[in-house]
């Protein structure tokens, strides 16, 4: 894992330290609401041709930390290449999202390897490096996955869709075989975020976008304790690798979550009750969010109120500002700046 003796004021929270103005990256920061994310964009025939064209993919990472100077950068690549990886066909329509070829039942597992195809994988790890020769000091370098429910879900169904329908049922309806697909993606995700910390990030996020979509007997088999098996194999290799976790949706159920995934930090939705938040989850690990994403979109005298809620509530312990997802493609730049400056003049520049 790579040291650095220059502070990373997100990587110090996520070792428990507080900050009068908190540190701020967003999910989704490099993207389509950028001008020059569009002309690089368009220098790529696919999505996942971008994904892996290390100089094109490390060019995407950097443009909003150039742009903003966020505090860090996350690696430009998508939850997907995991199932690419193991040999489910992925690809991007332009307006459309994701389509796999579905995993409908227990039959469709063979086309599944056992382990990620590294080989596939690796320009992945060659953005990591491209990244970390030109990131300014002080930026930390985050990688991230998929949890193996929200990968699975898109395995199952062969894109998204507004409950997740198929997975659920797939899952209700032979929880052996699904429970199969669940294991092969827990592998699958500790040896991936291995293989980035090798390359030099600093920290991860595991994203479990549809975390909130189960009731909690499910929410704990399919979402809880599998990511605390990814954990626990990422930290057999990597003692002291720095874990956000993201269940979006789990509302009340992130107390669980915290108590049984050793997470650095914790990322909060939108709709999340802050106070809640504050007393149960911040009382226990850092955490990082969770300004509304349409806030920020509507900008003016609401994105201010809403800023100054998110900071009003958490400023006071461990905290990292971000989203309570990731930002729309739609958002004007100039509310992201406005954003910033709020956000950076809480409790005095520290810049």
């Amino acid at each position: 894992m790579p040291s650095s003796r220059v502070m990373k004021p997100v990587l110090e929270v996520l070792e428990g330290k507080s900050h009068a103005s908190p540190p701020i990256w967003l999910m989704r920061q490099a993207g389509r609401y950028l001008p020059e994310y569009r002309a690089i964009r368009s220098q790529a025939q696919t999505f996942l041709d971008l994904c892996f064209t290390p100089k094109l993919a490390a060019e995407v990472t950097l443009q909003p930390i150039r742009r903003f100077r966020f505090d860090a950068a996350i690696l430009f690549s998508d939850i997907l290449v995991v199932p690419h990886a193991l040999g489910q066909s992925v690809s991007f329509e332009s307006g459309e999202g994701p389509r796999l070829d579905p995993i409908a039942d227990v039959r469709g597992l063979d086309i599944l390897r056992n382990t990620v195809d590294q080989n596939a994988l690796a320009p992945i790890y060659e953005t990591i490096d491209w990244v970390k020769r030109e990131l300014p000091a002080g930026v930390a370098l985050l990688g991230f996955c998929g949890a193996p429910w929200t990968v699975a879900t898109y395995m199952v169904a062969g894109r998204g869709t507004g409950d997740q329908r198929p997975a659920r049922l797939f899952a209700y309806g032979d929880p052996e075989a699904f429970a199969r697909l669940i294991d092969i993606l827990v592998a699958a995700s500790a040896d991936y975020l291995v293989r980035q910390f090798g390359a030099g990030v600093d920290a991860v996020q595991i994203f479990d976008t549809w975390a909130g979509i189960l009731p909690p007997e499910e929410f704990r088999r399919w979402c809880v304790d599998p990511v605390q098996r990814v954990v626990k194999l990422v930290r057999r290799q990597v003692p002291n690798a720095k874990i956000i976790g993201f269940p979006r949706g789990a509302g009340t159920a992130l107390t669980s979550y915290v108590k049984e995934v050793a997470v650095n930090a914790v990322g909060l939705d939108w709709r999340i009750d802050r106070t809640f938040a504050r007393e149960h989850v911040q009382s226990r690990v850092p955490v990082q969010g969770n300004l509304d994403p349409l806030a920020l979109i509507a900008g003016g005298a609401a994105l201010d109120r809403a800023v100054d809620a998110v900071l009003e509530a958490f400023s006071g312990g461990p905290f990292i500002f971000n989203l309570g997802h990731g930002i729309l493609p739609e958002t004007p730049i100039e509310h992201v700046e406005r954003m910033l400056a709020r956000v950076r003049g809480y409790g005095g520049s520290r810049r």
